[in-house]
Formats: C-alpha cells, sequence, structure tokens
C-alpha cells in the first residue's frame, strides 16, 4: 500500500482521519490550519490518526492558508429543478464576473457515509469558499459537516443562527397567497407540501399562519413528492372531496400536476377549485389555466449569496442575513368560490 491511500487503492481522505480519531471533519480541519482552537487531547488523537495513516494535508487546507484559491465550491441537491438551476446560474454568473470558478457537487442523498465523501471530495480540493443550497435535508446535513474555519454561506428560505444567509422570504409571501384565496371566499386553503428540509419549512408556516390569522381551519397537510406525477395522482384524490375549493401547492410543478389530476376527476379549475403554486417556474404563465403563483428570482438569491462570500473572503464586513420578499402573480388558476 503506497503512501496515503488505504486498503482499497483509496486516496486517505479527511474523513478517514476523522473516523479514526473519534472527531468531526471541522475538527480534523482546524487541526490541519491552525485557524481556530482545538483541545490538546483532539489534537493529539488527530495527528496520531494522520500519522498512522500517513495522509497528506489536502490542497483546500494549504490554500486557505496561502489564501490564493479561486474555486467556490457549492453543494446542491437535484440541480434539474428550476429553483436549484436558476440560483447556481446566479452563483456562476457573479463568481465569474469577479474572476472565480464554481464547481458544483450534488447531494441528495442524506445517507452519513454519502454526505461524508462528498464533504470530504470538495474539501481535497483547493477552494476560497462554499455556498450550500440548504433546500432540502441533504443541504441541511452537509452544513453541519462543515469546518467552520472555511468560508461558508447558505441559502434557504427559513431563517436559522449559523453562517451568513441568504434568504427569500417564503413564509411572508406563502401568507399573502394565501389571503389572495381567502379574500376570494374560500373558508380554507389545503396544502399539498413538498419534501420539506426540516420539520416545516417556510411555504407551510406561511400558510398556516395565514389561516390561523383569519380564523380559518387548517386543514392536514398532504405530502407531495418531487415528480409532477405525484401532484397528479393527489389531485385525483381531491377531486372526489366537495369540500375542497382551494389548494396551495408547494411549488408550480406539483401544482400542475393537481390541476391535471382535478381534470381527471371532472373539476374544472378555477370553477371548481382554485390551485396556486410557488416559484413561478417558466411554464406557469403557459399551463392552462395560467397559474397563479409567488414570483422568486434565484438568479439574484445566488448572485446576492456570492456577494456575501465574496466579502467573507476578502475580509470585508458582510451582512449575517440578506432577504428579500417574493411577489405575489394573480393569474387565471385562481377564482372566487362558486
Amino acid at each position: 500500500m503506497s503512501a496515503g491511500e488505504g486498503a482499497r487503492g483509496r486516496s486517505i481522505v479527511i474523513g478517514d482521519v476523522a473516523r479514526l480519531a473519534g472527531v468531526s471533519v471541522p475538527t480534523v480541519s482546524r487541526v490541519l490550519t491552525g485557524a481556530a482552537r482545538v483541545s490538546d487531547e483532539k489534537r493529539e488523537r488527530v495527528e496520531r490518526a494522520i500519522k498512522t495513516l500517513n495522509f497528506r494535508p489536502s490542497a483546500a487546507a494549504r490554500a486557505l492558508v496561502a489564501r490564493q484559491p479561486k474555486m467556490i465550491a457549492v453543494f446542491a441537491g437535484d440541480t434539474s429543478r428550476y429553483g436549484y438551476a436558476e440560483t447556481i446560474r446566479g452563483i456562476e454568473e457573479s463568481a465569474r464576473k469577479s474572476g472565480y470558478l464554481v464547481s458544483i457537487t450534488k447531494v441528495e442523498d442524506n445517507a452519513e457515509d454519502r454526505l461524508d465523501d462528498a464533504v470530504d471530495l470538495v474539501l481535497g480540493q483547493s477552494i476560497a469558499g462554499i455556498i450550500v443550497l440548504k433546500f432540502d435535508p441533504a443541504g441541511v446535513a452537509v452544513l453541519k459537516r462543515l469546518p467552520e474555519d472555511i468560508h461558508t454561506v447558505s441559502i434557504s428560505g427559513v431563517r436559522e443562527k449559523g453562517v451568513p444567509q441568504a434568504l427569500l422570504s417564503e413564509s411572508a409571501a406563502a401568507q399573502k397567497l394565501i389571503a389572495h384565496l381567502l379574500d376570494l371566499g374560500h373558508d380554507t386553503v389545503h396544502h399539498v407540501r413538498i419534501p420539506p428540509s426540516r420539520r416545516e419549512d417556510g411555504r407551510t408556516t406561511g400558510w398556516r399562519n395565514a389561516l390561523k390569522l383569519r380564523g380559518a381551519s387548517i386543514p392536514p397537510v398532504i405530502d407531495a413528492g418531487w415528480e409532477p406525477s405525484s401532484g397528479r395522482s393527489i389531485g385525483t384524490e381531491l377531486a372526489a372531496r366537495p369540500d375542497v375549493t382551494a389548494v396551495f401547492c408547494g411549488n408550480d410543478e406539483i401544482a400542475m400536476g393537481v390541476i391535471r389530476g382535478l381534470a381527471d376527476g371532472g373539476r374544472r379549475v378555477p370553477h371548481d377549485v382554485s390551485v396556486v403554486g410557488f416559484d413561478d417556474h417558466p411554464l406557469a404563465e403557459l399551463w392552462v389555466p395560467a397559474l397563479t403563483t409567488v414570483r422568486q428570482d434565484f438568479a439574484e438569491l445566488g448572485s446576492r449569496a456570492f456577494g456575501q462570500l465574496l466579502s467573507l473572503i476578502q475580509g470585508r464586513p458582510t451582512a449575517s442575513v440578506t432577504t428579500v420578499e417574493p411577489n405575489v402573480v394573480v393569474r387565471e388558476s385562481s377564482g372566487p368560490r362558486v
């Protein structure tokens, strides 16, 4: 076995050191860079593990000290989804203008070993900083694994403590959208939720708060997957329920599926049931009926996150949170209760 290689020929990475030492990956990184205090006991365990494994410190750790890297790492979920793709476009375009390249690591599975491998891969590169798209459980889990001494910004729809964040105020926007439906005379609004990144995301919180403020009943949340076909199945089930007159969907693709399912079940939108979405997907205004939704500027969100990260890299003050409230766009899919 050559120096720096495991038993199967795989290069030794920072996660291997962490496992052998019984510490976290961020702790190993802090020992390597010397950028933050680590207890003597933990430092000794890490150093023993490094010696045992014949580990060569990563390019990322060396570059952090030299302050020379020109690469930005992005962790994201399914990059084929509209919101993810547009956010990454905003990051990449802004980074390129500032002379930085962008690498993208896709993380859809929050299994611990796969997340560790993804983090190890990134930390093994010469990177200036990291942006995490915290739109799903995998993004949340990745953020917890990153060393505190690496410049990091998260992107989300929910304000939380920790690293600097670029936010879209989804809760406030969802409240406005639900208020729009209640103003049309609907007694309540049913919610078809996309997979949340935590117990409850901003879109669901906004829906719940809007109903509470108006004294409306709060129906049970209906969980959909990411595929529009899951919305179609739900729409078919909702079509058999005469009490359902308004439906708020977690994104536009699911809303399109729900509309198709309602049509399969003989219900018309918006005459029988109003359906609204979220994100303002490019197809939303072309759908029949054109979709009432919330317009989110994901590219601006990505650009804003890179601006915060660049300030960190350059040692300038940066806002702990930047936020923009998305706009409600009223189209044909919402109408008065008949």
